[in-house]
């Protein structure tokens, strides 16, 4: 199984993206940022896979100043 992360260096703006996705039928999920994504805020936006290009048309029309970038994670 494999997810995507969203990593912010806001907890704000993670916060409010991840509202922003639920918003628009996404069922993303606030968590903590993994060590080895090397940065961020400690709270990163969890996506599953199929919904990741949707997430991303988003993500990028918020304009989040914080965004740092995507980070996957294999279970």
């Amino acid at each position: 199984m494999t997810d995507i992360l969203a990593v912010f260096r806001s907890r704000s703006q993670a916060a409010d993206c991840n509202s922003m996705l639920r918003m628009y039928g996404i069922p993303s999920n606030l968590v903590n940022t993994p060590k080895e994504a090397g940065t961020g805020c400690g709270l990163s936006v969890k996506i599953p896979q199929n919904m990741v290009a949707r997430a991303k048309t988003l993500i990028a029309r918020g304009k989040y100043s914080a965004f740092y970038g995507y980070f996957t994670m294999r279970f």
